[in-house]
């Protein structure tokens, strides 16, 4: 049977929609009616925080990526605990989040809401601060589709075996990000956000005294560094110790002079799998920088809830 042109093209729309169904809605001009301030309220919060607290910056891409692996892009990190829900900020690997990404969202969602009630949800505030603070720190500039909406769940028991931990072998971070569609090349890509930001003691004081990746001048430091750990477990060693408040591609030369900070930093260089990017990215800052930044486009779509899946929250820290 014949079908009127209109009829297939409303097919072929359905299809596209089916096919696509979370970035059909996203568009890069998402707010340019409805909150034509967005832009720059989050780039003057981003300028503020970040020129009063320097650590802001490494600490928001950390919370960006245990709220896009998790679930998607979807602001679920941010939820608080109740009397009847654990969320995911309280389970035990996102303890550590540092409270100034946190109080960035806040400061910006209180400054949007004001300008534009109900409108700008939090996942989209967390993707676009997140891009701001990278190329303030030097960072590549990359694009960043908006239109999320928050998710309605958060749960802490969502969170084990979605995040890498830096004690975990190279092989099982490479299938993390494998199941997530995520290639090896991107998954290198993405870790040289340990450019910039620290890390505690706990998470590598154990290898000091017996891994021999790790420079013996470094390891004796690192020692020295950690050494009142018991007493202080704040105590944390720059990821990059030789330019820590730069974005660039010095982390990844550092992997092959034994300076890494973690297990899985040294897993990087010593994998076959991962080595090769490791070298390219140490020799050449600009392809590094193209490929972090294809990389975190792809991340900051991932999973994302548009339509009726998710909300524009009230408050960041609280489902409506």
């Amino acid at each position: 049977m014949a079908m009127a042109k209109g009829q297939l093209f409303l097919i072929l729309i359905s299809f596209s929609s089916l096919v696509y169904p979370s970035q059909s809605r996203l568009s890069y001009n998402y707010y340019s009616k409805s909150c034509p301030s967005f832009d720059k309220i989050i780039q003057e919060t981003v300028t503020n925080k970040q020129i009063t607290s320097p650590s802001t910056a490494a600490g928001t891409v950390r919370l960006f990526f245990h709220d896009c692996l998790v679930n998607g892009c979807d602001a679920s990190i941010l939820v608080s605990s109740t009397p009847f829900n654990s969320a995911e900020r309280d389970a035990d690997i996102n303890l550590s989040l540092p409270g100034d990404a946190f109080d960035l969202v806040t400061r910006a969602k209180t400054a949007l809401e004001l300008s534009c009630p109900n409108t700008v949800s939090c996942a989209d505030i967390l993707a676009a601060a997140t891009r701001d603070l990278v190329t303030m720190v030097g960072g590549p500039y990359y694009n960043v589709l908006l239109g999320r909406k928050d998710y309605r769940i958060s749960k802490s028991s969502y969170v084990e075996g979605n995040l890498p931990r830096p004690t975990m072998p190279m092989s099982k971070i490479i299938s993390m990000f494998a199941a997530k569609g995520f290639s090896v090349q991107e998954m290198v890509a993405l870790s040289g956000a340990h450019t910039i930001g620290f890390s505690h003691c706990k998470e590598f004081k154990s290898y000091l005294y017996n891994d021999t990746h790790y420079n013996q001048r470094f390891a004796k430091a690192l020692q020295n560094a950690c050494a009142d750990y018991p007493k202080n477990p704040t105590l944390s060693v720059f990821n990059d110790i030789m330019t820590p408040n730069k974005f660039d591609n010095v982390f990844f030369d550092n992997l092959g002079k034994g300076l890494g900070l973690l297990e899985s930093d040294h897993g990087l260089y010593n994998d076959p799998m991962t080595n090769p990017f490791v070298k390219i990215y140490a020799k050449d800052e600009s392809r590094f920088f193209k490929d972090f930044a294809r990389a975190m486009e792809k991340l900051s779509v991932y999973g994302i809830k548009t339509g009726r899946r998710g909300e524009i929250r009230h408050r960041c820290d609280a489902i409506n």
